[in-house]
């Protein structure tokens, strides 16, 4: 950890990266123009958050908040899979994503464009909502200050200038920061929401005059304690295949006849789905203030509320769903068979070409199937719990997820960048071995 302050780099990057965070931050508290802040929370805390307050939580508190950023990153996230997923029915695109760099910057752009027409989608149902639920009476009443077409209008410019502003920042800082631009700004945002819940859980213990006894509190510090180790080894998890190539010799000299592995992770779909299926189950909610009248927005609305059989049961569809698809995406058996191919490898006791990919495939699937039941059981376990025996679990799921893979991921690239400057990660060793290379 000391190779840290070493590298003047890295500390560049380090300190690049936290001011970029810090502006985010100092963002979340700039309300959008128009609207009543403390009567939006008011109705934040009389609704208990419900769909609402975990699109909040991925935002960092930005939409309980009404802030420029309230949008979050999500129009920018929705967008890249958008366009991956076009990048595979598309001829045109995926000729450019087989193009390089050149090609990947034309992509880059084209999910810019997709941003900004999602954030303007999302701006304006959002400023819709906003002048329903306000009029509605009830908790809401009093959000919007004054309802017309000129609210919308600055609403929605408001809210895409934040997030393409917040886009920006998460190139910056994967281009000048340590790397993981966007996930550390959902990362950031997530963080700043779980202190608030370490606190609440503090005070409900019988010592701070709460009603829960300090046992319970341990039981729950242990049920989080077991929750991360099991993120961080399913994230860590890889099945290897061994694959083998063949010899062959060019002048005086034999080229391969080596052995390797093709690992293929158990989540291959990272935190997508479970962002994915929370942003769908948030539909409901933005359809109740658009149709206020509608029997069955209405329905969907006291039925899918976090907790029951029903989003429950949907919730872990969706994700199991997500898992698969975006795995497929992402992902292409035929693709990775034709480069062994290429290349002289082979999996022993498979024929190379057609039927290496159907065994690729069904390795894929396999252990697919496991990382989807795996983030299903992390991002349904607080809302059992809460429901089933009331035990206060403020720690979600999905944000612990999200917030130990992000945390493993950036340590990967801070190790990068250390074996890059002749260290060899936190650990510390190989430094003296570097500094004897540099006397030598």
């Amino acid at each position: 950890m000391l190779n840290l302050g070493k590298v003047a780099e890295i500390r560049k990057r380090l300190l690049f990266t936290l001011l970029m965070l810090a502006i985010y931050r100092v963002g979340i508290f700039i309300a959008v123009p128009g609207v009543n802040r403390d009567a939006f929370n008011q109705f934040m805390s009389q609704d208990g958050g419900g769909l609402l307050g975990l699109f909040s939580m991925f935002s960092g508190g930005a939409l309980q908040q009404l802030s420029i950023f309230a949008l979050g990153v999500m129009p920018y996230i929705s967008s890249s899979i958008i366009i991956q997923l076009l990048t595979v029915v598309v001829p045109a695109l995926e000729r450019l994503k087989k193009e390089g760099d050149q090609g990947q910057k034309k992509i880059n752009q084209y999910t810019r464009y997709g941003t900004i027409i999602l954030a303007v989608i999302q701006g304006f149902g959002l400023a819709v909502f906003l002048e329903s639920a306000s009029k509605q009476g009830g908790g809401a009443q009093g959000v919007v200050l004054f309802s017309s077409w000129g609210f919308r209008l600055v609403t929605v410019l408001t809210l895409t200038t934040g997030s393409m502003l917040l886009m920006w920042m998460g190139e910056q800082i994967t281009d000048r920061g340590i790397g993981n631009g966007i996930s550390l700004i959902i990362f950031a945002g997530i963080v700043a929401h779980l202190i608030p819940s370490l606190i609440q859980t503090a005070s409900l213990s019988d010592v701070a005059g709460g009603e829960l006894q300090t046992p319970t509190l341990i039981v729950i510090a242990l049920i989080v304690v077991g929750v991360i180790a099991a993120i961080v080894f399913f994230e860590r998890g890889q099945r290897r295949i061994r694959v083998q190539y063949a010899k062959r010799v060019v002048g005086t000299t034999m080229y391969g006849g080596q052995n390797t592995y093709l690992p293929l992770k158990v989540n291959t779909a990272g935190v997508i789905p479970p962002i994915f299926a929370s942003s769908i189950l948030l539909f409901p909610q933005m359809l109740a203030g658009l149709f206020p009248n509608s029997g069955m927005v209405e329905w969907l609305q006291q039925n899918l509320v976090p907790g029951n059989t029903l989003y429950n049961t949907i919730y872990v569809s969706l994700i199991v769903f997500f898992c698969f698809f975006y795995t497929a995406v992402v992902f292409n058996p035929v693709d990775v068979a034709d480069n062994l191919k290429r290349s002289g490898g082979f999996i022993p006791g498979i024929r190379a070409g057609k039927r290496t990919a159907q065994e690729i495939d069904r390795v894929l699937s396999r252990i697919t199937l496991g990382g989807a039941l795996y983030i299903s059981a992390v991002c349904v376990l607080p809302t059992f719990l809460q429901s089933e025996f009331g035990v206060p679990f403020y720690f979600g799921g999905t944000a612990l997820l999200i917030v130990v893979a992000v945390a493993l991921d950036t340590v990967q690239q801070i190790n990068s960048h250390l074996i890059t400057h002749n260290y060899e990660g936190f650990s510390g060793q190989g430094g003296s071995r570097a500094r004897a290379r540099r006397r030598a």
